[in-house]
């Protein structure tokens, strides 16, 4: 009966191990066969596509400009001399003539009593030439003397005359000088900088002299009632500069404000560093609201001359030695390069020539080891990822409401 005992624990002990070992080996095997699922899944890569799209019958585009004073002028000295007084700060508005400082000038001063002197003494050289003359005039019609005489003394008198004229010229020189020891406004409008003060030494044609040797300007006067505005148009977008369109002008201090300007003239002609030209707009300031320097952001919006073009995002380029190329999968989800002929090229999106069918479905962004007859797996990206603005191969109304 022991033995019985003995021999039915054993047999169940042996079972056991079996079951186990069966187990550790079906689990080893599923193991596998879940690592091998998983790495031939992984081996495919997860794309997202999108279709091409008809061009917008509208352009839009925003640019960075500059904003500028209608008039603006710096103000140098025409004399040498200290600063005797300056009467117009920061900020000030002013009228034509006013007077923004005054320049005390003694070596000028001293120079225009000098030109006066010698006015004075050439007039007197020439009254006595003209006294002289006419005498001569009046004997030479009696025969009393030689007409080599008379001729001399007219002579004189010219010379005298020539003299007079000479010195006149140098006094009006100096009183034109003189009226330059007052800095006046040139127009209507506002100080923007001064950049002198009480005693500083300025000399004839500029203002201090810095550390280099330049001279700065006085004063700077703009006329803010109006506003020019200045923008970099690329060459591939000039097109949209046409008479009577308008831009709207946002600025970083007046957020959420738009402000309109009207289009006034352009460069006709290309900056070859940067392939832009330059535009300009004429932008209305009541209140002098907005500043000279002011940076802004123009939104430009035109009649799109390509409308009947597709566009897909500019991500989607391939750029081989051959030309561009996009990466289309076809419905067994293999990927086949095509050839394309691109157009315009903005940031977010590129106008296709030539090369693609509404119904292709384009690889947005594809990988860079991604090879001709690849397998991949197409996908939807998560809300928000596809920021491209064009609708995935998953969306109902992709393209087919534009054919």
């Amino acid at each position: 009966m022991a033995s019985l005992s003995r021999k039915f624990i054993l047999g169940a002990g042996a079972c056991a191990v079996g079951l186990y070992v069966a187990f550790l080996v079906v689990d080893r095997v599923h193991a596998v066969s879940t690592l091998r699922a998983e790495t031939n899944a992984g081996a495919i890569p997860d794309v997202s596509v999108v279709s091409p799209h008809r061009t917008s019958p509208k352009v839009s585009l925003t640019l960075p400009g500059n904003i500028d004073a209608w008039y603006q002028a710096p103000i140098y000295p025409q004399v040498s001399g200290y600063v005797k007084m300056w009467y117009k700060d920061y900020g000030a508005h002013v009228k034509q003539g006013d007077v923004l400082a005054e320049i005390n000038a003694p070596a000028l001063d001293a120079e225009y009593a000098q030109a006066k002197a010698s006015l004075a003494s050439v007039m007197a050289k020439y009254n006595l030439a003209s006294v002289t003359a006419n005498r001569w005039r009046a004997m030479g019609k009696s025969q009393s003397v030689s007409g080599q005489s008379v001729s001399v003394a007219n002579a004189n008198e010219q010379s005298a005359n020539a003299e007079v004229q000479a010195a006149q010229r140098n006094v009006d020189h100096f009183e034109a000088l003189e009226r330059f020891k007052q800095l006046v406004a040139p127009f209507d409008g506002i100080v923007t900088a001064r950049s002198v003060n009480v005693g500083d030494y300025v000399h004839n044609g500029g203002g201090g002299l810095n550390a280099t040797g330049s001279a700065s300007e006085l004063f700077t006067v703009a006329d803010t009632d109006k506003l020019r505005l200045f923008v970099s148009v690329p060459e591939v977008f000039s097109y949209v500069l046409q008479d009577g369109m308008t831009a709207q002008v946002t600025v970083p201090q007046y957020a959420g404000r738009t402000f309109t300007a009207k289009y006034l003239t352009t460069s006709k002609g290309y900056d070859p560093n940067t392939r832009t030209a330059i535009a300009e707009f004429v932008l209305d300031n009541p209140g002098n609201l907005l500043w000279p320097g002011t940076f802004a952001s123009v939104a430009l919006t035109a009649k799109n001359t390509d409308a009947n073009l597709y566009e897909i995002p500019s991500g989607s380029l391939v750029f081989e030695e051959k030309g561009m190329q996009v990466a289309v999968v076809d419905a067994t989800s293999h990927v086949h390069y095509v050839n394309v002929q691109v157009g315009r090229m903005a940031d977010s999106s590129t106008e296709i020539l030539s090369g693609l069918k509404p119904t292709d479905r384009i690889i947005n962004n594809p990988p860079a080891d991604l090879l001709e007859g690849d397998v991949v797996h197409v996908v939807t990206p998560a809300r928000g990822y596809n920021e491209s603005g064009f609708a995935s191969d998953t969306d109902s109304s992709d393209n087919d409401g534009d054919e």
